[in-house]
């Protein structure tokens, strides 16, 4: 099955029928190791910065390795986000534009057991027939069965029925990809990280996009600042969410349609 979900070109026909069929699939080296070199410098002091929060929050337990929301001005983030990766079939997944819902990462060290290795998929409310959100894995480093490939039940996506811890990984595929390499997944596939029993560590980003209306995990374009928007593109401006604020007073709400905060291509 592996030749049928890993690709090292991609076409949207593809795309298609995979996700269709069997809820993700992975593109091979997608993302340059130079970028992935910087990537993996800034996780370090990121992961610094939120371990110490947890800690100091008293939520640290079964966290380890796990860095939220890391779209910051002065970090890779942008940059990533400016390359637009696998933007076609996003939109195509989604039915149009989208927005980001969540850039996340994990460092999976071993012995490290993270709320990620639990079997899970990352919406609460099933809707088979209408699709929201989009996930997307960036292998940091190279994904092996010994190291943790995280785990997919193919085909999981189509019923709203949890399986059986046992069956699941008896029959659950495993994401062997080079690093930079990019997994995108339906959001309502059962999967789970696995067990690095290797002396090193399998990084990774993990990020979610949506339909423009949807919530996103943090108010980014409110964290970045309103004032930002002059430094983006236009592509930047539609991902980050600019295009899909919520007003805070009746100012922003009546406004002509050029400035208004929620624009009529959001869905």
């Amino acid at each position: 099955m592996k030749n049928r979900l890993i690709y090292s070109e991609r076409t949207l026909n593809d795309f298609k029928n995979v996700m269709d069929e069997y809820g993700w699939v992975a593109y091979e080296s997608v993302v340059k190791p130079d970028f992935i070199d910087i990537i993996n410098e800034d996780l370090t002091k990121a992961y610094q910065l939120r371990r110490t929060i947890q800690e100091k929050n008293g939520i640290s337990a079964n966290m380890q390795g796990t860095l939220h929301h890391l779209l910051e001005r002065e970090n890779f983030a942008l940059s990533f986000l400016e390359n637009m990766y696998c933007d076609e079939e996003i939109k195509y997944f989604l039915g149009g534009n989208y927005i980001l819902n969540g850039i996340n990462a994990v460092i999976h060290a071993k012995q490290a057991h993270p709320y990620l290795s639990n079997m899970h998929r990352d919406v609460r409310t099933f809707m088979a027939d209408t699709k929201f959100l989009v996930q997307m894995i960036v292998t940091l480093d190279d994904f092996t069965e010994e190291n943790g490939a995280t785990y997919f039940l193919s085909g999981s996506h189509k019923a709203d029925l949890k399986p059986d811890t046992a069956y699941f990984y008896e029959h659950a595929d495993r994401a062997v990809v080079p690093k930079g390499s990019i997994i995108l997944f339906n959001s309502n596939i059962w999967h789970a990280a696995g067990e690095n029993q290797t002396a090193g560590l399998r990084r990774a980003l993990t990020l979610g996009f949506t339909k423009p209306f949807f919530k996103q995990q943090m108010d980014y374009s409110r964290f970045l600042g309103y004032e930002f928007v002059a430094c983006l593109s236009a592509e930047l401006r539609q991902v980050i969410g600019y295009n899909a604020r919520t007003p805070e007073n009746l100012d922003e709400y009546y406004q002509p349609p050029h400035l208004r905060m929620y624009k009529s291509d959001q869905g």
